[in-house]
């Protein structure tokens, strides 16, 4: 079913007569006494009505649809042409009307060719619009997302229809990343590392969007508050979404010097390979494991003949790695577990800031030699060594609990490592400048 199009005279007129209006207005003796900044912003107010208007012609132009053949419903009942019907649309250049025939029998809703031809959604504002809703809603708050959309379009959102769009946009949210799964296809071309990544992001949410376990806690901790926001407030007031990602990528090995330069002698940095055909999605729904085993399913699509070498990236996030070991043993796949040696410095500089708290110079020495030894796969020494130091220095309870969470950290690498040995002799794989006895990869930046 297609919309034949109405002659009107001339529906250009309007926005001819804007533009005649602009020019006249830069050439003006008032232009000419303009600062460009004002001038700028009166040309985009004077811009996005001049296309509005051409906008409004064109659909004028399209006006009344009438359709080329018989139109039907879905059974197949031939529908009787009625008097035209005029409905508003919401553009980002502002409000235009769009007039079509429709076409209905008795206890049947109304159909109007032109809507499908012009593939208008059934509500008020247009697609551009609803995607522009969408983009702002991903940036921030709705209150800032609204601001946005009417400093720089010409739509006017109020709050509540901006929160209902970003709901309708977000509904086909599953079948969007099920239909992505399906279309991911090997490529022998790629990079030999196949790399998959998980980790877990925090979401301030509603109490009643919280999953059952946090409200409670969350309920518990509110009693021990007054109305006064202090510490710890927005305790158990997150939800943590699962966050996977899958890319290609070339090897790429340096030595623990060159991850860690000396800053008197800088070094030309090597180019570092790009990940290739990479993918990032995230539940808020969806339980760890779920968009875990997601993420497999997704690499054995990429490479269903393993021919290249999969490798595990996390943070130090237990359950996560839990559920990526739990995989890897199903399939009987050689993986190793790659620890973000970042996380891992992050503990080595808090031990150094109790060790050392007026004395920067040394902190930067001492956090390097130890980081070092880390890299070296002397991880264990390291964290023995930092608690033998808070040891021989009788440090308090609370000034040496930075340097006991050091070996905390440090024991979750080493039975990650114990359970990669058993799928590889990770020391003879590994690339010379990175064996190291722990049996482990680290990766840095």
């Amino acid at each position: 079913m297609s919309a034949l199009p109405c002659p009107v005279v001339d529906p250009f007129a309007a926005p001819g007569q804007a533009y005649a209006t602009i020019t006249s207005f830069l050439r003006s003796e008032e232009a000419q006494r303009v600062k460009h900044s004002e001038l700028e912003r009166q040309l985009e107010v004077m811009g996005r009505e001049l296309m509005r208007k051409l906008l409004q012609a064109h659909l004028d132009l399209r006006e009344p649809g009438k359709a080329a053949e018989p139109v039907r419903d879905a059974a197949g009942t031939i529908l009787a042409p009625t008097p035209a019907h005029t409905r508003n649309l919401e553009s980002i250049f502002g409000t235009v009307e769009v007039t079509r025939t429709g076409y209905g029998a008795e206890e049947k809703p109304s159909l109007h060719p032109l809507d499908g031809a012009l593939n208008l959604p059934s509500e008020k504002y247009s697609l551009e619009v609803r995607r522009r809703v969408a983009i702002e809603a991903a940036k921030g708050a709705f209150e800032e997302g609204v601001k946005t959309l009417t400093a720089f379009t010409g739509a006017h959102v109020p709050k509540r229809q901006f929160e209902e769009l970003v709901i309708r946009a977000a509904q086909d949210f599953g079948t969007f990343y099920a239909e992505r799964q399906k279309c991911a296809r090997a490529d022998p071309h790629t990079a030999s590392v196949l790399v998959l990544t998980v980790d877990g992001k925090g979401v301030v949410m509603r109490p009643e969007d919280l999953r059952e376990a946090t409200r409670r806690a969350a309920a518990e901790r509110k009693k021990s508050f007054t109305a006064r926001l202090g510490r710890g407030r927005r305790l158990h007031a997150k939800r943590m979404a699962s966050v996977a990602a899958i890319y290609t990528v070339e090897p790429f090995v340096r030595t623990p010097e060159e991850i860690l330069p000396d800053s008197e002698r800088p070094g030309v940095e090597p180019t570092r390979p790009r990940p290739e055909h990479k993918r990032v999605w995230a539940s808020l729904s969806q339980p760890p494991e779920e968009v875990i085993t997601a993420m497999f399913e997704e690499a054995a699509h990429r490479d269903p003949r393993r021919h290249k070498r999969w490798v595990a990236l996390v943070d130090g996030n237990q359950t996560q790695i839990d559920h990526l070991q739990r995989l890897a043993e199903e399939q009987e796949l050689p993986m190793p577990i790659v620890v973000d040696f970042i996380h891992v410095a992050q503990y080595v500089w808090e031990a150094a800031l109790a060790l050392f708290p007026e004395n920067p110079p040394e902190q930067d020495r001492w956090v390097r030699a130890h980081l070092l030894e880390i890299l070296r796969g002397k991880a264990s020494l390291v964290a023995a060594g930092i608690r033998r130091s808070a040891t021989l220095r009788e440090m308090a309870a609370a000034e040496r609990k930075p340097l006991d969470s050091v070996p905390i950290i440090f024991s979750a690498t080493r039975r990650i490592c114990s359970t990669t040995r058993r799928w590889l002799k990770v020391s003879r794989s590994l690339p010379g400048s990175l064996k190291a006895p722990v049996g482990i990869w680290w990766r840095t930046g």
